[in-house]
């Protein structure tokens, strides 16, 4: 029996641009391979420095390149959050909670809902607690509820982070990866361009490359640009002189259709699933993105139920600081076929 993965959150092979991108790595090693496969700059490959820059509307001394956006992550909180205190979701993503514990941070957490964080648990969070430095958000097709923060929350949130003086860490690595619904503006806009923004190529071009990026005030960015240099010695140019090319053929927006297309069809073959093999359990109904967040009946305990699973995987609530009922579903790299089946399976171990 193959085993049919709901575990990874990112793009299945066949959505990946592979011939595209091995045509752009040809180019861009023909054209400047000496440079590219030499020592260079910590904060990463200049011209896509730039591009970053002028889609966000800031200067490119602002932006810079990571070897993707947890890597991003760990650079800052080793940076300004030892020893500190940092506000973050619960439930929230797993990698991201490991990386600010390693980096010494005492972590408040603070309720997320089907609307997003909530801003009265935020506040609630708060009392009694020594400032946070920084609060670390994704609010749009969280990981792992998938859930998007509401245009009226996200305002709320950046107007007390104005008045308690913490700054705002925006993990958005899906926001465009919508295929239902209207967009939401970023915090990064809320905040008009004060909070810091962490992103990556890996859900909307291809996760192997390892090219992400930060958005910070410039000082900052040569701080976390030194920690860079001081960790790998020079980043992977030649990954994002790759992504630049692709950016800069027009390749970018058509593949986005295409991965969203196929998006769409998988998290609308995991609903039609689980409306038909999950009575008395309750999910979330994701625009975009990648994740799917699906609460048992308590007291089912989701890792006594992947445990007795055969032939599909699964990540559970608790992995994310949730409880037990809890099961993070990733459509992203089934077929809508083995999806159907998958879910069969994991009903059959409920």
């Amino acid at each position: 029996m193959e085993t049919i993965s709901f575990a990874r959150g990112g793009p299945a092979p066949e959505l990946l641009p592979l011939e595209e991108l091995a045509d752009c790595a040809r180019t861009v090693l023909g054209r400047e391979g000496r440079s590219l496969l030499s020592y260079g700059d910590g904060a990463g490959y200049a011209p896509l420095r730039e591009l970053v820059g002028e889609w966000f509307g800031v200067h490119p001394g602002r932006v810079v390149l990571t070897n993707g956006a947890l890597h991003g992550l760990e650079l800052l909180a080793r940076l300004i959050a030892s020893g500190q205190t940092v506000l973050c979701e619960t439930p929230t993503s797993d990698r991201a909670y490991q990386v600010l514990l390693a980096a010494g941070a005492a972590i408040v957490v603070a309720q997320v809902d089907e609307q997003g964080l909530d801003p009265v648990s935020t506040e609630v969070a708060l009392v009694g607690q020594r400032p946070p430095v920084l609060l670390y958000v994704n609010p749009t097709f969280h990981n792992p509820t998938g859930t998007t923060m509401t245009a009226e929350r996200r305002r709320t949130l950046v107007a007390l982070a104005s008045q308690a003086r913490f700054a705002i860490v925006e993990d958005d690595p899906y926001r465009l990866l919508r295929f239902e619904g209207e967009p939401v503006p970023p915090l990064f806009d809320v905040s008009r361009k004060t909070s810091v923004y962490l992103s990556s190529f890996s859900a909307t071009i291809a996760p192997g490359l390892r090219v992400g990026f930060l958005i910070l005030g410039e000082r900052l960015a040569e701080r976390v640009a030194a920690a860079a240099t001081d960790t790998y010695i020079t980043p992977a140019l030649l990954s994002q002189a790759i992504v630049h090319e692709f950016i800069r053929r027009g390749r970018f927006e058509p593949n986005l259709r295409r991965v969203n297309e196929q998006l769409r069809l998988r998290r609308d073959a995991m609903l039609a699933a689980l409306e038909k093999h999950f009575a008395g359990a309750r999910w979330t109904r994701p625009e975009g993105g990648y994740f799917l967040w699906l609460e048992l009946p308590p007291p089912t305990d989701a890792r006594e139920v992947l445990a007795r699973a055969h032939g599909v995987t699964a990540v559970a609530g608790t992995a994310f600081t949730a409880t037990a009922s809890c099961l993070r579903l990733a459509y992203g790299s089934a077929s809508p076929d083995e999806i159907e089946e998958g879910i069969a399976r994991l009903a059959a171990a409920v």
